[in-house]
C-alpha cells in the first residue's frame, strides 16, 4: 500500500495548497522579503522548502518506525486496519475543514503547539539569512510546525508499515506542498485567491472525502 499512500500523500500536499499559503507562506514571504534585493531569491526558496520537507520526512520515519515496531513486538499487526481507518478519519476531518463545515483540526493544532513552544527559538538564531545555506536549516524548524494538514498526512504514515514506508509518505506530501510554496512573494497573492476560491475548496474537498471513505471502507473489510 506504499505506493497508494505516497500517491495520496502527494494529492492531499496538493490539494491544500491554499491551508500551506496560509500557514508557512507568511514565514516564506517573509524570509523573501528580508533577502537582500542584490540576491537571487530561488536558491533561499529552494533550500527553505527542501529543509521544510526534509523535517516532513523525518517525522513520517519516525512515526512509522515507531508503529511498526510496536506493533511488530506485540504481535498485533492486524491492528493497522484499525489505524487506517484512524487515518481515514483524520482525512476526512480534513475535507471538513477544507469545505469550511468545520474546523476540528484546529484542536489538534493546538496540541502541537506546546512542542513548538520549544522549537520556534531557535529561527531566531538563523535570522538574517546571510547566504542560501542558513534557510535549509530555516525550514528544518518550521516544519514542525503545528499543522493539521501535516497532520493528516501523519497519520498516513503511521500505517505505511516501515520507517522508510512512512518517510516516502511525508516526502510524497512534501513534493505536493512544494508548488504552492515556491509562489510565495509576488505570484502568492496572486494565487491565494483562486486556492481560497470557495468551489474550488469544495471539489478538493469532495475528492479528499471520497479518497476517505474509500480508505476507510477498505479498513473496514479487514476488520469485519
Amino acid at each position: 500500500m506504499t505506493n497508494i499512500d505516497f500517491i495520496g500523500a502527494l494529492v492531499i500536499g496538493l490539494l491544500g495548497a491554499g491551508h500551506c499559503l496560509g500557514m508557512c507562506g507568511g514565514v516564506a514571504a517573509a524570509m523573501s522579503l528580508g533577502i537582500p534585493p542584490q540576491k537571487a531569491k530561488w536558491p533561499y526558496l529552494v533550500l527553505y522548502n527542501l529543509g521544510r520537507i526534509s523535517s516532513y520526512t523525518l517525522a513520517g520515519a519516525m512515526i512509522g518506525g515507531t508503529v511498526a515496531s510496536l506493533l511488530a513486538l506485540s504481535d498485533l499487526t492486524q491492528h493497522l486496519a484499525v489505524l487506517r481507518l484512524f487515518a481515514a478519519i483524520m482525512m476526512l476531518l480534513l475535507a471538513a475543514y477544507m469545505a469550511q463545515v468545520w474546523n476540528g483540526l484546529s484542536y489538534i493544532e493546538r496540541l502541537g503547539s506546546k512542542l513548538w513552544r520549544f522549537i520556534s527559538p531557535l529561527t531566531s538564531k538563523l535570522m538574517p539569512l546571510r547566504s542560501p545555506l542558513y534557510a535549509y536549516p530555516f525550514g528544518l524548524v518550521w516544519g514542525w510546525l503545528p499543522c493539521g494538514l501535516v497532520y493528516s498526512a501523519l497519520s498516513w504514515a503511521a500505517v505505511a508499515g516501515s520507517a522508510s514506508g512512512g518517510g516516502l509518505v511525508m516526502l510524497g506530501f512534501g513534493l505536493g506542498t512544494l508548488p504552492a510554496m515556491l509562489t510565495v512573494g509576488a505570484l502568492a497573492e496572486r494565487i491565494k485567491p483562486i486556492l481560497n476560491n470557495h468551489a474550488l475548496r469544495l471539489v478538493c474537498a469532495t475528492m479528499l472525502a471520497l479518497y476517505g471513505f474509500y480508505t476507510a471502507y477498505s479498513a473496514l473489510k479487514l476488520l469485519i
